[in-house]
């Protein structure tokens, strides 16, 4: 876990999102392990849009704690412009500036043929899943572009393997997840010359409450059902996710920069 630094002025600093459980959740400690400080943030409230309980308070301070003291939990929701900042502020304040932003938030709702879907269902997924990782870069790159040349910059966004092909009945899920690739790439080229790099991972059926979501959606009593469209036939861990972006956020790839980044066990090949 995180550790007391020599030069604390050199520690980097991360906003990770999404943060109390799943992706997010193993995407802070590992971050946290890699000397970082971590800024954990969540919405922790459920919303009545969706059939599934969301992360908690309880959960995200526990993730803090395991991270160690050079870690702050944050109450805030990306769909929510003015907390996504007052976030930021955070890590500015508290730790001296911000290096890198992981946009983990997610949700999922369907369950129809996407001409059927309600409004409801459709904005929540477009909502968080897109344009939460848009406000997210919004509310955390300008701090980023404060810390002295040569930066060490570094956005990631958890897209999904949905991103890159089609799913039935998930629809509003596979359209922002595309849009969120979509969304990288451009803002890869926007910030290359800066020296911030923007990727995306693109998971593929993760032990996740998003996967017991869509376990749902499709009828399925056994999340291992979901291993028959992966090469290699098993599930995925939140830990194997957030191994991609550590390595995405280390200082030593400056040049990778707008990738969507599979990992899958094969479910895209």
């Amino acid at each position: 876990m995180a550790t007391e630094t020599a030069d604390p002025s050199s520690q980097r600093v991360a906003l990770v999102t999404g943060a109390a459980r799943g992706i997010g959740a193993a995407t802070a400690r590992r971050l946290a392990a890699d000397g970082l400080a971590v800024v954990a943030v969540d919405r922790c409230e459920d919303d009545p849009t969706l059939g599934y309980p969301l992360g908690t308070r309880g959960e995200l301070d526990a993730v803090v704690a395991e991270c160690g003291p050079d870690a702050v939990a944050v109450i805030a929701d990306v769909r929510d412009s003015e907390s996504l900042e007052e976030a930021t502020a955070v890590a500015v304040d508290r730790f001296g500036g911000l290096d890198v932003a992981v946009a983990a938030a997610g949700v999922m709702a369907g369950g129809k043929v996407a001409w059927k879907l309600d409004d409801d269902a459709w904005n929540a997924n477009i909502d968080v899943n897109l344009t939460g990782v848009w406000r997210t870069a919004a509310a955390t790159i300008p701090a980023m572009l404060q810390r002295p040349k040569p930066r060490s910059g570094r956005f990631v966004a958890v897209a999904s393997a949905a991103g890159m092909g089609g799913h039935p009945t998930i629809g509003a899920y596979c359209a922002a997840k595309h849009g969120v690739i979509g969304l990288i790439r451009s803002l890869a080229a926007e910030l290359g010359p800066l020296g911030v790099t923007a990727n995306s991972v693109c998971p593929g059926s993760t032990r996740t409450g998003i996967l017991e979501a869509s376990a749902a959606l499709y009828g399925l009593d056994d999340l291992e059902s979901f291993a028959v469209h992966h090469a290699i036939p098993r599930l995925l861990e939140p830990e194997e996710i957030a191994s991609a972006i550590s390595w995405l956020c280390a200082e030593e790839q400056s040049g990778v920069t707008g990738i969507a980044l599979p990992v899958d066990t094969g479910m895209t090949i």
